[in-house]
């Protein structure tokens, strides 16, 4: 009899082991699982929704947003007179910070001839506030538009700026489908030399 308790015992620690392992080793499965499914998505901001409300430059979690304004090149119209650039009110078409539409002097005039220039963004002093998105949209062709920058984003479970969008621009999408510019996903954004 008292053989029995034994190998029941035994039997018992065994099975316990046993499934405790394969446990182990599931519950490791499953984290490394749901860490690969989330590591390939990404949150991106469809430009053809985005009303251009500048809660995005003030609800990001980082200090300085992760979302600036990135310019579809192939679109623009290379203008001397830029809505995006220049305020609606301003009296001389020149780089003067009174007559600038951005309030951190992130887009930047580059002659090319009479009368085009180009517009460039400097990816450090933009806060994402979509004023230059929105004069572009008003007077221009919308080349220009924002999305997250995926190397500054911290990739937040819940992004904050999604939750306060007020046109549900932003949504989490596959890394391969990244950047949208215009209706093109692309990863140009990416690559982009300021």
């Amino acid at each position: 009899m008292m053989q029995d308790s034994k190998e029941t015992r035994r039997t018992f620690i065994k099975k316990v082991a046993r499934y405790s392992a394969i446990g182990i080793v599931g519950g490791t499965a499953l984290y490394a699982l749901k860490n690969s499914i989330s590591n390939d998505l990404v949150w991106q901001i469809d430009p053809f929704k985005c009303t251009q409300c500048g809660r995005c430059a003030t609800n990001c979690v980082l200090d300085v947003s992760a979302v600036k304004c990135v310019h579809a090149y192939a679109l623009c119209g290379y203008c001397d007179l830029c809505g995006a650039y220049l305020k609606s009110d301003s009296k001389e078409r020149t780089t003067a910070a009174e007559n600038q539409l951005c309030p951190t002097s992130a887009l930047k005039r580059v002659y090319i001839e009479d009368p085009y220039y180009e517009y460039q963004i400097d990816k450090d002093l933009c806060i994402g506030c979509a004023k230059c998105v929105e004069g572009c949209a008003s007077f221009g062709n919308s080349s220009l538009h924002l999305q997250i920058m995926h190397d500054i984003c911290t990739d937040c479970n819940q992004c904050t700026i999604a939750r306060v969008c007020p046109s549900d621009a932003i949504s989490r999408v596959s890394t391969s489908k990244a950047y949208r510019i215009r209706g093109e996903y692309t990863d140009a954004v990416k690559n982009e030399e300021v």
